[in-house]
């Protein structure tokens, strides 16, 4: 075997070894690379509840409630909603009706336990990942009107 030979095989080795090695940890994250999800996702997987996610959709019209300084209040992704709970300040721009991201954990009793809300900047922005849950479920076209949040899913 030549010494040019070897190398060869020597490189083929090594690039074999990292091809296995990143397959084995996107293997090993494949649910954590997906880092957001809608009230329907949500409802199909049930996570465990120590699980950190994020979940976004529209905040559902008629649904918050002031309960000293926790808020509850249920996000839609217009076909199934969620139940959340936050304990804190929410921003300026949360609102009925508006896109929000919420981040943390679904609790035992299914009420998703918020520790950071997230809410649109301004009046033409929906998170990427809304408008595409959105859109997926045919319940939004790029270009037309949000749909009517004053809907409520029962």
């Amino acid at each position: 075997m030549t010494r040019k030979r070897r190398r060869l095989y020597f490189v083929m080795l090594g690039l074999l070894g990292l091809g296995a090695g990143v397959a084995l940890v996107l293997t090993a994250l494949q649910d954590d690379i997906v880092f957001f999800f809608s009230p329907t996702e949500i409802a199909e997987r049930n996570p465990a509840p120590d699980v950190r996610i994020r979940v976004g959709g529209l905040v559902e019209a008629g649904s918050v409630v002031h309960e000293g300084e926790t808020i509850r209040f249920s996000v839609t992704d217009t076909s199934k909603s969620l139940k959340v709970s936050y304990t804190g300040l929410l921003p300026d721009l949360f609102r009925e009706g508006q896109g929000v991201v919420a981040e943390g954990h679904v609790s035992p009793d299914g009420v998703f336990i918020a520790s950071n809300v997230l809410a649109k900047h301004d009046e033409n922005y929906m998170p990427r990942e809304v408008a595409d849950a959105l859109k997926a479920s045919g319940k939004w076209k790029e270009g037309e009107p949000l749909p009517p949040a004053a809907v409520r899913n029962n």
